[in-house]
């Protein structure tokens, strides 16, 4: 899988990495269980499959390329032993030999995709288009360079996907779904509560009486390990994007202008014109709809007098080019606004065509893009010198030179934090700001030694961060008398919470005996509010979690949830439940539709692979997995 490219959304380049991800981990949970056979098969190999076998150094790279993904997804570093206790190894597995099985039995049933629909989708990829918006051969280069593939890898990822996608999507396609699950559903999804509640405030908790310094050193030996002082460690960094890069490339005003000019269809908007048309079965009737336009008709009174809907005739708004039939399009461009054309021979019959309204080409002025184009011009030439400065870097830190002294040599800016704890956060406790877009970077800066020259990692958006660490502050138990204050703050607020979960508590407690919500609240001066028709979806009033106990409270019946932070207390009472009928043709009922459907396929196709790894047989060599990762994630 791509590491870089994570927006599926973006481009097809994404959703190819993507698809069999979102669909076939989940499924595949199922499929390679406890009984699976743990024997050796090869020295380098993790799995097999029937006769495919998965090499450590395949294992090895999913893995990382998983982690990483994981790691932007989250925006913190996953250390590797934590992401083992995940089970992330097992998944990556599991999902290798999902693709095994599916390549396997998509090669027996002879499913295949040509080349051409592979390099229809190649070109059409938005990532791989220059500043004039069409396919350049150098940025594909480039981009699957930087993210670590090959052409011929890249074109075997997309095709593979392409090829299980079909064999994937063969399980979807009939799948019914019981009435029973969609009225439940439905319910779920659709169900809406009202509720009446109040907002308990640290006001409610009322005073809190001065600790003692007893009391607060108890509670400070007690939870010491919350007041430690963080390691902390000064880095010097050096980051090489093609944003930096850009910012020292000089482009000529020449060199815009000519750029404007040989792209001048980017920046132009073409003319539209709002169209209606009449199709005619012949040419008489054609000429007699003419001539009685001619004769004053209106074209709307036609379109009427023939029992045509608005559906029949109009057009919309459309370019020239959006117009199927050259020969329609071509009269309809040529006429007038308000005017209707003579009777036309077009694809699909004897055609009239009527303008209603003409927008006319807009053209963005040069001095409105003249900045931004010589940015995009900039960052293209940086992006192509990129390889080039990488490699000075990595030649000076070759030589033995510090990061600081390639830098300064080399006239590329670099940066010294002097103090960062491992959540990325200053001696102060705030966020050290515009670190380099690196997932990897705090773990690596915290698993460096002083002194040491370190690998570049990639930056999430293209380019290389180099790293030193330049010095250690080692972490240490803070005193007493240094931390008493927040000590003294944290031992407030929790007996604030402890106090308005026992207010909170008893409220409830009297509501569900009888008491009435309002003479409570007017008891202790508290305005007493409503949110109605929540549905589980979430509500702009009320925190998750306070709708998540409110769909846990029966009709009539109170309870209690945390506010918007734990210094607040909500007390609701649920006074009303409705759950709208069910309309299985309903835009909503066709949504949940289809997403049981999917589950269903998914749970189909479970089934069938489960049934092919039986047939096919399988093996997992733990030892070869133990040391693929040992060997990657150091």
């Amino acid at each position: 899988m791509l590491r870089g490219l994570r927006k599926a959304s973006s481009s097809w380049l994404g959703q190819v990495v993507m698809a069999t991800v979102v669909g076939f981990l989940i499924i595949a949970f199922g499929i390679w269980g406890i009984a699976d056979v743990f024997r050796g098969s090869g020295r380098q190999t993790v799995a097999t499959v029937g006769g495919v076998e998965i090499s450590a150094d395949q294992f090895r790279q999913a893995y990382n390329d998983q982690l990483q993904q994981l790691q932007r997804q989250i925006g913190r570093p996953i250390p590797p032993e934590q992401a083992r206790a995940f089970g992330l190894d097992r998944q990556v597995l599991q999902k290798l030999m999902t693709d095994a099985a599916l390549n396997e039995r998509a090669r027996q049933l002879g499913l295949g995709v040509g080349d051409d629909e592979i390099v229809k989708h190649i070109l059409q990829d938005p990532s791989f288009r220059g500043i004039n918006g069409q396919f350049d051969q150098t940025r594909f280069e480039q981009t699957l360079r930087a993210y670590g593939f090959t052409e011929p890898r890249y074109v075997a990822k997309l095709r593979g996907d392409a090829v299980r996608g079909q064999l994937a999507d063969s399980f979807i396609s009939g799948v019914t779904v019981p009435k029973t699950a969609l009225e439940a559903f439905n319910r779920y999804q659709n169900e809406e509560r009202n509720v009446d509640y109040v907002v308990l405030g640290p006001a409610v908790a009322g005073d809190i009486p001065e600790p003692s310094t007893e009391v607060l050193t108890k509670y400070f030996e007690d939870r010491k390990a919350l007041f430690r002082a963080p390691e902390y460690r000064k880095v010097v960094l050096l980051a090489l994007s093609p944003e930096t890069i850009a910012k020292g490339i000089e482009v000529s005003d020449a060199e815009v202008k000519r750029a404007y000019d040989d792209h001048l269809s980017r920046y132009t908007t073409p003319e539209r014109r709002d169209l209606q048309q009449i199709v005619f079965p012949n040419q008489e009737e054609a000429d007699k709809a003419a001539q009685r336009l001619k004769e004053g008709t209106t074209f709307d009174a036609l379109v009427k007098e023939r029992g045509l809907k608005d559906t029949d005739v109009n057009l919309g708004l459309v370019t020239k080019t959006g117009i199927i039939d050259p020969a329609i399009a071509d009269a309809a461009f040529a006429l007038p606004a308000d005017g209707t054309s003579d009777p036309i021979k077009g694809r699909f019959g004897i055609t009239l065509v009527h303008v209603n309204k003409i927008e006319p080409q807009q053209v963005k002025p040069f001095a409105d893009v003249e900045a931004e184009l010589k940015r995009e011009i900039a960052l293209d030439r940086a992006k192509a010198t990129i390889t080039d400065t990488t490699n000075k870097v990595e030649d000076e830190l070759a030589s033995g030179a510090r990061l600081d002294e390639v830098a300064t040599k080399l006239n590329l800016p670099y940066r010294t934090i002097d103090a960062i704890d491992r959540s990325g956060r200053d001696p102060a406790g705030t966020a050290v700001a515009d670190l380099p877009d690196s997932p990897d970077l705090l773990s690596n800066l915290f698993a460096a030694a002083v002194g040491a020259q370190n690998d570049a990692l990639q930056l999430k958006g293209g380019g290389y961060v180099w790293y030193e660490v330049a010095g250690i502050t080692p972490g240490r138990d803070r005193t007493f008398e240094e931390v008493k204050d927040k000590v003294e703050a944290r031992w407030r607020q929790g007996e604030i919470e402890s106090k308005l979960r026992a207010k909170a508590d008893e409220m409830v407690k009297q509501i569900n005996g009888g008491t009435k919500l309002a003479d409570l609240a007017a008891t202790d001066k508290l305005q007493v509010q409503w949110a109605n028709n929540l549905k589980r979806q979430g509500s702009p009033t009320l925190p998750a979690q306070a709708v998540a106990a409110v769909f846990e409270t029966p009709q009539g019946s109170a309870g209690t949830a945390e506010g918007r932070d734990a210094s607040e207390r909500i007390v609701f009472q649920v006074t009303n439940i409705n759950v709208p009928a069910f309309d299985p043709n309903a835009p909503e009922a066709k949504k949940i539709e289809d997403t049981l459907k999917r589950m269903l396929g998914d749970e189909t196709l479970m089934q069938y692979l489960q049934k092919t790894a039986a047939d096919m047989g399988t093996t997992v060599n733990q030892d070869v997995i133990n040391q693929a990762l040992g060997a990657g994630n150091q």
